[in-house]
């Protein structure tokens, strides 16, 4: 079924790509110029991924958290830190896709309830995803407007995104408290991770998006030659790593993206729209497009001319989406991972602690972000 859902939305994309080229090939290569490099940076950071957790690395750090924690409270907490480091560094859709079987292993290994991490890995990684350009592709589309490093950009937005991270993790620990259970079962010694290719490459790229302003080309380099270099040594298969990008999913919301970024340029309702509103409504439209239309082909319409407040346009962007499945490729990505785990991921369960932790994580952020100063 989510194979199916997959081609559909590729299918999609295509159509998307034809008629806006059709429509406006004026305006049409502009959306795409404005879009490709996030899809490109994205792919460069989920290859990584792949040689990261094949390395061992996401699992080892899993469990020496089990192994550390002396309660599932302990656990929650550490974990929350791994999903907002490997967020900021390798972008919220690398971290659901490894993360989350990682951490939902961990958690049974000591005998705790899975759902805190579970649901945790899915709306943490999405509030997570305001630290870095690279962390989530609505940054770069929405900023490619706005030319930042990665460091500049951390500068202004740490304390929004700290403040939606912690609301986030405060709100899931709550709503699933009776899960943060103490067990101190014994774990089994694992295997040591590969301290090789896969580090130095998450190192590079993390180099890469702190100091390029468009670094997308050069970490899509770096993955390739790691991905490159395990294929090589037969280490991997392609048809492994084709599965691990999405390239279907990939293709159809660049598409889609494309399409609505022309929208945008030939309609001007949305910055007309956009132009009246306060850092608050302009977090509110966000939210409510991501949910209606994905938050990637929201965001190039939304900012398909310059945004008068564009950091409050991408915490709406970013924190909506744990409204419903609808709101990110995260969701999908997250769904897939959680069930290759074993676990059971309800889309109701996580949408009803959404329900609570989008309003109150975006209030947390919005309020830092107006008290900072940040435009």
């Amino acid at each position: 079924m989510q194979n199916y859902v997959s081609w559909l939305l590729a299918g999609l994309g295509l159509v998307g790509l034809i008629a806006a080229f059709t429509v406006s090939p004026t305006d049409a290569p502009s959306a795409a110029a404005q879009n490709w490099s996030p899809f490109v940076l994205v792919t460069g950071l989920l290859l990584i991924g792949l040689v990261a957790a094949d390395d061992g690395l996401f699992a080892a750090a899993g469990h020496q958290l089990a192994r550390l924690s002396s309660s599932g409270t302990v656990l929650f907490v550490g974990a929350t830190a791994m999903i907002a480091v490997v967020t900021a560094v390798l972008n919220l859709d690398t971290s659901v896709a490894f993360l989350t079987p990682v951490l939902v292993y961990a958690a049974k290994s000591r005998g705790e309830g899975e759902a805190p991490i579970l649901y945790g890995c899915l709306l943490l990684s999405n509030a997570g995803s305001l630290f870095l350009p690279g962390s989530n592709l609505t940054n770069l589309i929405v900023l490619g407007h706005v030319r930042l490093t990665g460091a500049a950009f951390l500068a202004r937005m740490w304390a929004p995104a700290l403040a939606a991270l912690l609301v986030t993790a405060g709100v899931v620990a709550v709503l699933e408290r009776r899960s943060l259970r103490v067990n101190t079962k014994e774990l089994t010694q694992s295997d040591r991770p590969t301290l090789g290719l896969g580090l130095l490459a998450v190192t590079a790229a993390t180099l890469l998006v702190l100091v390029l302003r468009s670094p997308a080309l050069p970490v899509l380099a770096v993955g390739v030659v790691a991905i490159g270099i395990r294929l090589a040594a037969g280490r991997d298969q392609l048809r492994h790593v084709v599965r691990g990008l999405g390239v279907p999913i990939l293709f159809g919301l660049f598409g889609v993206a494309v399409a609505l970024g022309t929208l945008g340029r030939v309609w001007v309702g949305p910055s007309a729209l956009l132009s009246h509103l306060d850092v608050w409504g302009t977090a509110a439209v966000a939210t409510v497009s991501s949910v209606l239309v994905n938050n990637l082909p929201a965001a190039s319409l939304l900012a398909a001319r310059t945004p008068d407040h564009p950091f409050a346009l991408l915490i709406g962007l970013n924190l909506g989406p744990n409204l419903f499945v609808t709101g990110s490729l995260a969701w999908m990505l997250w769904l897939r991972a959680a069930r290759s785990a074993g676990a059971q991921p309800s889309i109701a369960q996580a949408s009803r602690i959404g329900v609570l932790a989008v309003p109150l994580s975006m209030a947390a952020a919005l309020g830092v972000l107006v008290a900072t100063g940040v435009k």
